[in-house]
């Protein structure tokens, strides 16, 4: 049970980033109409970690190579080999950026942030991966239930009430291209730590746990967007509009949250990119780490609302292929089988 929540919490902090936490990557792919998208979402979640989780376990990997070619052979596995790369090396820029736009809010110089945010996560892998895992554990509840509570205590301070209108949810297809989104993160996180998976159990709780949970947040944070649809363009970060009138305490700490939602993310990213290049290389970690920070920080200039709008629907598209081949991978795997 304890290793499976251990898990489930990994899980989270490697997809409630600087687009998600922050609403932006939320209402780019949801928004009006998307109840049941959100629905479908929840459900495929946990079946696309599940499978992951299993072949991490069975293949005791410790990258992702192995689990890409499990699911789609070896020849096209290469080419999801290039892109994962592409992929985590991207969206960490999109979280260091994320990281300076959130510094902002305490009047901190937005190159001022992304080179305190990027110190920062140099050093936490002087130590080894045990402490990603550890810091996980400790802000990921954190931020849960502090989403939970400023969402929840918005809409009822607002008089809003959420109606799933199944008449009205031409949206639906969005479960899709949100779920292949966070798709590659998710390999290369659950790969890395394949041989450190004791049994089938812990993957069965970290997948239903991570599903239920970002199920809940995404339909309770999505219904609160759309009730400030109206003015959500003013704020690159929307959270921000949900916080505004909060009390400061309230502000300070979703604020504070959300910046360490942002550099668990990017610590994914770089713990990803830097455990398939370890046999490779056969440089420690924080020098790798090092090193793909400072080619990072010169494509955040772009700016983290425009990251976001670019890279995660193009992504989001390009990894439905590799999404399907999950789902259906208990099915085909069977047939081979018998």
């Amino acid at each position: 049970m304890k290793s499976g929540l251990k898990w489930m919490f990994l899980i989270l902090g490697t997809i409630i980033g600087a687009g998600y936490a922050s609403g932006r990557e939320i209402w780019q792919f949801f928004g009006f109409e998307s109840g049941l998208a959100i629905c479908i979402f929840a459900f495929i979640f946990i079946i696309a970690v599940y499978v992951i989780m299993k072949i991490s376990y069975e293949e005791k990997t410790h990258h992702f190579f192995p689990v890409l070619e499990k699911l789609v052979g070896r020849k096209l596995s290469y080419v999801y080999d290039v892109l994962i790369v592409v992929y985590l090396f991207s969206t960490t820029i999109v979280m260091i950026a994320g990281g300076g736009a959130t510094l902002e809010a305490f009047l901190v110089p937005y190159w001022g942030g992304v080179i305190f945010f990027s110190v920062l996560l140099v050093l936490l892998f002087v130590g080894n991966i045990n402490g990603i895992i550890r810091l996980n554990v400790v802000i990921i509840p954190l931020l849960v239930l502090g989403l939970f509570y400023a969402l929840l205590s918005f809409n009822h301070y607002n008089h809003h009430s959420w109606v799933l209108d199944l008449t009205k949810q031409y949206n639906w297809p969005s479960a899709f291209t949100f779920t292949s989104l966070n798709i590659l993160p998710l390999i290369a996180v659950l790969s890395a730590i394949g041989k450190e998976i004791k049994s089938l159990k812990e993957a069965k709780i970290a997948s239903i746990g991570s599903g239920i949970v970002l199920g809940g947040i995404s339909f309770i944070y999505n219904e609160t967007l759309v009730q400030m649809a109206d003015y959500l363009a003013e704020y690159e970060i929307p959270l921000f509009a949900v916080l505004k009138g909060s009390p400061f305490a309230i502000f300070l700490f979703m604020s504070v949250m959300l910046w360490f939602a942002i550099y668990t993310t990017a610590v994914s990213g770089i713990l990803g990119i830097a455990s398939r290049f370890k046999e490779v290389t056969n440089l420690p970690y924080w020098l790798m780490a090092l090193i793909l920070v400072l080619l990072m920080i010169p494509f955040t200039s772009f700016g983290f609302a425009n990251l976001v709008a670019i890279l995660y629907p193009l992504y989001g598209l390009i990894n439905l292929y590799l999404l399907i081949t999950i789902l259906l991978f208990p099915i085909l795997n069977r047939y081979k089988t018998e």
